[in-house]
């Protein structure tokens, strides 16, 4: 079986994944104490990530540790940089690395944005698999999920599930 690259990712209902000037506090109306909405079980299935510069800071600028700091990450970035331990910043050609961590032995590859690293992954047809979790909010304007600019590609729902919280968890697969 081989590697599948998953965006799994969170979303307003207008599909925007921060409000303006990269704010996620959206996110936090859907924290519940103990309810993780299958992160943990899904990052096991993972040992790669592909996360861009601005989503790895801003990550940074919200937590103490780099929470994918135990799997190789490769952070895509303009601006050559020293690797810090099992993250590397990469500047070289996003497709070229995913086939080559496609071609790869291991587990399963985690996008975590953003919507740029996104967009030039859809322009490829190179995601197989979505997770999207819904935050039932209206934000208006921000940083849209989705951009224009890459062919049809369609989609099976494999699951949904809906939490007291309000957020709904899709699960997509592409159809080759």
């Amino acid at each position: 079986m081989s590697r599948k690259l998953i965006v799994c990712i969170a979303t307003s209902i207008d599909g925007y994944i921060a409000s303006k000037n990269d704010d996620l506090s959206f996110l936090s109306m859907v924290d519940t104490i103990g309810e993780d909405y299958g992160y943990r079980e899904f990052i096991n299935t993972v040992d790669t990530v592909i996360i861009g510069k601005r989503t790895y800071d801003k990550v940074l600028s919200m937590v103490t540790e780099f929470p994918h700091a135990n799997q190789e990450t490769f952070v895509i970035t303009r601006t050559p940089k020293p690797a810090i331990g099992n993250v590397s910043f990469y500047n070289d050609n996003l497709i070229e690395l995913v086939a080559t961590l496609k071609a790869k032995t291991g587990k399963n590859i985690f996008c975590d944005g953003g919507a740029q690293i996104i967009h030039q992954l859809l322009q490829h047809k190179l995601i197989d698999e979505f997770i999207i979790s819904i935050i039932p909010t209206l934000l208006g304007d921000g940083i849209r999920l989705f951009s224009e600019g890459f062919n049809q590609q369609n989609l099976l729902l494999v699951s949904s599930k809906s939490y007291e919280s309000g957020l709904v968890q899709l699960r997509y697969k592409l159809l080759k």
